[in-house]
């Protein structure tokens, strides 16, 4: 058997193919060359010793791009005495999948030999896919090593889930990224160090902000601006430098970390609410910008509006929930890019507007006393005439409207329902003026004795 026909990296081939992006030619070939991941791969952290051990057993990497998931497992595959086997969740399915378990099983029958599946991407495996899987994970047919950018408590199966051990991978620091960018410039073998390139202070300072942790951005940015880089003279020869305008030029933009299905969607929209609900139309803005900028669904943005403006916002303003719905109406109606103003108005005003919660807390204790106590039948003199039970009330309905102020002080509420008031309004905004009136009304007297 051949060992080495199955390499995600590429390290272990002697040559390096024509073109080969640099993020690709400086992966690392040793766990002394990975940069990072101490908290998982420290001297004597337990992932480490089962690497050099040769005794890894199923594990999930779960982190954002260009941390290393990937490039471990290219490591594991230059240092296992299993076979290696990669795997893509993208572009293989169950059939494929079947082949692959099926000539492990042969290996580990005839030979002995234990084989170690990488599958990049697990999180796009479906259900079924996984399920497929999950039995030949726990009979140690296959060790699995699956990568994914996704939460793998939300995206992959628990009975799966339980018997793969996750190592969460964190962004790269900018002195990491700073030592990868050193190594790419003197590597003379894969790396830029033929070019005799020379890195900008600032042309550095903007490629470690703007990675934002992802080694393979920096990379690739240093070497598209390596690339377009005028040779000029110096003293040991020709020097390409690099400076910040081409830095900024490969880059194009900041290389946003934002999965509009993973962690850092939801902890941006969570960002996002918290600075609304904090009343700062700045960081508001901010996180609405992020998202935006990242492509979120401008509809899912509108959607929380108007739950804020209920939420916490409430009679506090009541237009809240009017602006909070025209500017959903308006995504609709004038579509992005255009629409994005709406949205900016609709935080702005939010973020901006007295805060109260009554309305969401008097529900809560509604829904509390409904939930705990048995259903108590509505007064007689509520009932609708028409209705079975509405015939032959003893109770007499007073019409409000027949009462100066248009109130008249009557039971509402069912028999036996013992309970402080639901909706106690705030001091703040409009509902001092709901506060006001429904203390004055509470004052008067009971017409029905």
């Amino acid at each position: 058997m051949d060992l080495f026909d199955q390499d995600p990296s590429g390290i272990r081939n002697k040559a390096i193919e024509p073109n080969t992006p640099l993020a690709a030619r400086m992966r690392p070939r040793t766990l002394d060359e990975f940069e990072g991941q101490e908290q998982i791969l420290g001297p004597d952290a337990l992932l480490r010793r089962a690497i050099e051990q040769d005794a890894l057993t199923s594990v999930i990497f779960y982190g954002p791009p260009g941390v290393g998931k990937s490039t471990l497992a290219g490591v594991i595959a230059g240092v296992t005495k299993a076979r290696f086997e990669n795997f893509s969740a993208v572009t293989g399915g169950i059939p494929e999948l079947r082949k692959v378990i099926e000539a492990a099983a042969q290996r580990r029958k005839l030979y002995g030999a234990k084989t170690v599946l990488f599958i990049d991407e697990i999180h796009r495996f479906n259900k079924s896919q996984q399920d497929a899987l999950l039995p030949h994970v726990e009979n140690g047919t296959v060790v699995l090593i699956g990568a994914t950018t996704e939460n793998p408590y939300f995206e992959v199966n628990a009975p799966l889930l339980s018997r793969a051990r996750v190592f969460t991978f964190e962004p790269l620091t900018d002195e990491q990224i700073g030592n990868i960018l050193n190594r790419a410039i003197a590597d003379v073998d894969r790396g830029l160090g033929m070019m005799n390139v020379e890195l900008a202070a600032d042309a550095r300072a903007h490629l470690l902000d703007r990675s934002e942790g992802d080694a393979r951005t920096a990379l690739n940015a240093l070497e598209a601006a390596a690339l377009i880089a005028r040779p000029e003279p110096g003293d040991g020869g020709d020097v390409r430098i690099v400076t910040r305008e081409l830095a900024e030029e490969a880059l194009q933009r900041r290389a946003l970390i934002y999965d509009k299905s993973g962690d850092n969607h939801y902890d941006t929209i969570s960002a996002f609410i918290k600075s609304l609900r904090g009343s700062d139309p700045d960081a508001a803005l901010h996180y609405l910008a992020r998202m935006l900028t990242a492509g979120e669904d401008a509809r899912f943005i509108a959607r929380r509006l108007v739950i804020l403006a209920s939420e916490d916002i409430g009679n506090a303003d009541p237009m809240a929930l009017v602006v909070a719905n025209a500017a959903a109406h308006a995504v609709e109606y004038v579509g992005l890019p255009e629409a994005q103003l709406n949205l900016a108005q609709a935080t702005t005003y939010l973020a901006s507007a007295p805060k109260s919660n009554a309305s969401y807390i008097g529900l809560k204790r509604a829904m509390a006393d409904v939930e705990a106590e048995r259903s108590r039948p509505v007064p007689k003199h509520l009932r609708d005439s028409r209705s079975a039970t509405g015939r032959g009330n003893d109770g007499e309905y007073l019409y409000p409207h027949d009462y100066p102020g248009g109130y008249v002080r009557q039971k509402y509420m069912p028999d036996d329902i013992q309970t402080q008031p639901y909706y106690v309004p705030t001091d703040r905004g409009h509902e001092r003026k709901i506060k006001e009136r429904l203390d004055r009304l509470r004052a008067e007297p009971d017409e029905t004795g």
